[in-house]
């Protein structure tokens, strides 16, 4: 039964870029949205279970959040570039490639030779599933990316950082998930308004699109709150694993319920790449 959960967050994670991709409004409306769905939904849990927080844990966590923040509205600015089905698996890739590598060089993971190789060949099976992701030039978001390549370039990277951010905080000050639960979901909300603000004003806030992006809040915090206890049932590098599934719901749902345009070798690179990248996923996350 907890493995039927730990899909839950990959389901729930999955649909979250379609869910705001069908929304509509700017990326400053969809993170406003989201950020204040999942604050709002953290309170709520916040007051049931009340975990102790230390101050160093509540402020690391604050700071988790506020990165998450920063890489989600970068991540739907990559969306209307190049359409969820190519941005997505870029972006999970390079998310697995930098959480494990700040695994390995900060924390010291994957001590001995074996555990190296085996780790270093995943990132690069993942590093090869995303290039062929991005092998179709047949579309109009292609055009686009390429008449602006070192934006794109930079997008990714910056919003990899953080993400990357997101996981290395709470680890820095050893917060369990229940701890950083509501103090992650305020960093996320305090960044997004400051982002969204500064993106485009406070007429963000009189914008329709801003307020049912809320429903994107409720989605990632049913996958947050399902990723919890399927960490604690199935372990960490399980549940992290399965909820690595989401660039297959995402990837897919961009060409079958968006109808985002790829070719037919565009789609057949996509579809190898999507087994490349999820390959590498598993193989990081059962050495975790």
């Amino acid at each position: 039964m907890y493995i039927l959960i730990g899909l839950i967050p990959a389901l729930a994670w999955g649909v979250l870029p379609i869910i705001v991709t069908k929304v509509g409004g700017k990326p400053s409306s969809q993170i406003v949205g989201t950020t204040i769905g999942t604050f709002l939904v953290s309170l709520v849990v916040w007051l049931f279970v009340r975990p102790a927080v230390t101050t160093p844990q509540f402020i690391f966590s604050m700071l988790s959040g506020a990165s998450w923040a920063v890489a989600q509205f970068l991540q739907y600015t990559a969306f209307k570039r190049l359409s969820v089905s190519r941005a997505m698996p870029i972006s999970t890739g390079l998310q697995l490639v930098g959480t494990s590598l700040l695994g390995v060089l900060v924390f010291g993971e994957w001590a001995g030779s074996a555990r190296l190789i085996t780790g270093f060949s995943a990132l690069a099976i993942i590093i090869v599933g995303v290039i062929f992701t991005t092998i179709d030039s047949s579309t109009d978001a292609d055009k686009q990316s390429q008449s602006n390549p070192w934006i794109t370039v930079a997008i990714f990277a910056v919003s990899t950082l953080g993400f990357v951010g997101y996981s290395a905080f709470p680890r820095l000050a050893n917060v369990s998930g229940w701890q950083g639960f509501l103090p992650q979901g305020l960093g996320m909300a305090i960044m997004a308004l400051i982002l969204a603000v500064f993106a485009d004003g406070p007429q963000i806030f009189r914008v329709r699109e801003t307020w049912l992006n809320l429903i994107g809040g409720f989605v990632f915090s049913i996958a947050a709150l399902t990723y919890l206890i399927s960490a604690a049932h199935n372990g960490v590098a399980t549940g992290f694993t399965l909820s690595q599934m989401n660039v297959v719901v995402s990837t897919l749902g961009g060409i079958l319920i968006l109808h985002e345009r790829r070719s037919r070798k565009g789609l057949i690179w996509t579809l190898i790449g999507l087994a490349l990248v999820v390959t590498g996923g598993v193989m990081t996350g059962m050495m975790g």
